[in-house]
């Protein structure tokens, strides 16, 4: 055994903040909070839903407190980022070809977000 003790790097608590990259990370990752609000939110709405129109009434009060609608706004705002910054990873991380040529990565993009309105054309139309 070897008495010579390992170099240990200090890390600080902000070590992400140097860095406009890491910087950027951590700010797509953040976005789960107030998604993490919002399902817990529509968690129990779907609950109150079960347990009778006092329920629904007193849930959908609560949705319209300003404060609520706030954080849904932020939830919205934060998904649409995590999908436009993952949508604009996709054409890097998995290129399509057609006849051995590589699709346009704008075309790949744009497909995306096309699907992401009809899907929600669809729902809109179901509700």
């Amino acid at each position: 055994m070897s008495n010579r003790k390992p170099y240990v790097r200090e890390m600080k608590r902000t070590w992400w903040k140097d860095h406009p990259f890491y910087r950027f990370y951590m700010v797509r990752e953040a976005t789960v909070l107030p998604l993490i609000f919002f399902t817990i939110c529509l968690t129990f709405g779907l609950g109150c839903l079960v347990k009778g129109p006092e329920a629904w009434q007193s849930w959908l009060d609560f949705m319209a407190n300003p404060v609520v609608l706030i954080l849904n706004i932020l939830a919205l705002a934060g998904s649409l980022f995590h999908a436009q910054t993952f949508f604009s990873m996709m054409p890097q991380v998995m290129p399509i070809r057609i006849k051995g040529k590589t699709l346009d990565k704008k075309i790949i993009v744009l497909g995306q977000w096309a699907a992401v309105a009809a899907i929600t054309l669809f729902v809109l139309v179901l509700v």
